[in-house]
């Protein structure tokens, strides 16, 4: 007893699921950075926008929701893609106010070369885990997105 209550239920970090959700959530994105950053000099936030985006036209702030990315860093991505002539921003043609993001050709060629490279990649990772833990593992996956909301959009 230490006498003092908000010290008596101690916390154990690395035993702690949110930590160790967290820390593997970084540790696959830089498993996978080694991929888009050598090969292809984008950033976390733009291998995010040139996946989300991917063949179809979307918003800026549907890449913020499905991404979970905050919208400033999305737009500072946006931006930077755009210089590299990889992104380009049009106007809706439903609702000339809201401004669609989509690749262009040459984004379209990057995203075609990096797509294969990162789904080799995501096997390569996953191939530590057994058929079975896989499938325990995606399901769990599956159930805490649900729990959170965070169920992928139609």
């Amino acid at each position: 007893m230490t006498g003092r209550p908000e010290l008596e239920g101690s916390l154990e970090l690395c035993a702690f699921v949110p930590f160790r959700l967290n820390r593997l959530a970084s540790g696959v994105s830089q498993y996978l950075a080694a991929i888009y950053q050598d090969r292809f000099g984008l950033d976390i936030p733009q291998w995010r926008v040139i996946a989300t985006v991917g063949g179809r036209a979307c918003t800026a702030q549907h890449i913020a929701a499905s991404t979970r990315m905050h919208k400033t860093r999305v737009s500072r991505a946006i931006a930077e893609l755009e210089v590299r002539d990889l992104i380009e921003r049009a106007s809706n043609e439903q609702d000339r106010r809201e401004r669609q993001v989509r690749l262009t050709k040459a984004g379209g060629r990057m995203y075609a070369e990096l797509v294969p490279l990162v789904l080799e990649r995501e096997r390569s990772l996953l191939t530590c885990l057994s058929g079975g833990q896989l499938q325990g593992f995606l399901e769990a996956l599956q159930v805490l997105e649900k729990f959170l909301h965070l169920e992928e959009e139609p």
